[in-house]
């Protein structure tokens, strides 16, 4: 048996979605439109609750970015020219 200080705490495995909204500053309105979109993270139910995995976040995240940067770069080469 493990002396409770001795057992490493455990990470964050998933998001619920007020976490998820309050750790990536959107808000509930906006990511259940971007699920309708299509364009929102993965996400698991467990029952009723759902929740989005740290991996889900993280590939939602780097898919916005990629998103983000690409008409931010046709606005650069659009002022340059």
């Amino acid at each position: 048996m493990h002396d409770i200080e001795t057992v490493a705490p455990c990470e964050r495995a998933a998001f619920t979605v007020a976490e998820f909204c309050a750790a990536h500053r959107v808000s509930r309105s906006s990511l259940y439109k971007a699920w309708a979109q299509g364009t929102g993270p993965r996400y698991l139910r467990n029952g009723k609750k759902v929740l989005i995995t740290i991996e889900a976040a993280r590939d939602w995240r780097r898919e916005r970015e990629a998103a983000s940067a690409q008409p931010a770069a046709e606005m650069h080469t659009e002022t340059a020219a």
